[in-house]
C-alpha cells in the first residue's frame, strides 16, 4: 500500500538523476569540440630545409645540408626526427608547443647562435600562430651561459613544394 508511492519517487528521481547526467555529459561533449585546441604542436608532415652551417638538434651534432624534419609517429607529438636528404645522418629531439602573435610568410626554422654554435630552437609552418620548440639540451645550456644568443632563421618547406 506504501510501498507502490516509495517506487514510484525512486523512479522517478533515478530518471532525473540519469537525464541530468546525459545532459552534463552532452554539454562538456560540446566544450571540448568548440573549445580552441591549443594542445599540440602545429608542424604536419615533412619540412625540407637546407641548413648552411654546422648545428645541434638535441645531443647530436649535424654537419650542414639538407635535411628532412617531421614529427615521430606514436609520440604525441612531442619528438621530431631530422634526417640528412640522403639518410646518412640522423637525430631524434624533443619539443613542446610554441606560439607567436604573428604567423610567420614562410615556413621557417629558427636556431639559437652562440658565438660559432647553432642549436636548432624552434620550428614554424608558414600561416600558422603555433609551432614547434625544441627543449635545450645540456650541452647548449652550457655554452649559453658562457656566451651571448643570436638567432639565425633558414627558411624551410614542406615536401614536395616547389623549390624543394
Amino acid at each position: 500500500m506504501f510501498t507502490e508511492p516509495i517506487e514510484m519517487a525512486h523512479t522517478s528521481r533515478n530518471r532525473t538523476v540519469g537525464r541530468n547526467l546525459l545532459l552534463s555529459f552532452i554539454a562538456l561533449v560540446f566544450t571540448i569540440a568548440f573549445s580552441p585546441s591549443t594542445g599540440h604542436a602545429q608542424i604536419s608532415g615533412e619540412i625540407v630545409a637546407t641548413i648552411p652551417f654546422q648545428f645541434h638538434a638535441g645531443d647530436t651534432k649535424l654537419p650542414a645540408g639538407k635535411y628532412v624534419i617531421h614529427v615521430l609517429d606514436n609520440s604525441d607529438l612531442k619528438v621530431m626526427e631530422i634526417s640528412s636528404a640522403d639518410g646518412s645522418t640522423s637525430a631524434l629531439f624533443e619539443v613542446e608547443q610554441s606560439q607567436v602573435n604573428t604567423a610567420p610568410a614562410k615556413t621557417e626554422l629558427i636556431f639559437n647562435k652562440y658565438g660559432n654554435r647553432y642549436f636548432l630552437a624552434k620550428l614554424f609552418d608558414e600561416g600558422e600562430q603555433g609551432g614547434s620548440t625544441v627543449d635545450k639540451s645540456r650541452y647548449e645550456e652550457k655554452v649559453g651561459a658562457a656566451a651571448a644568443e643570436a638567432q639565425a632563421h633558414v627558411p624551410a618547406q614542406h615536401r614536395g613544394q616547389q623549390g624543394s
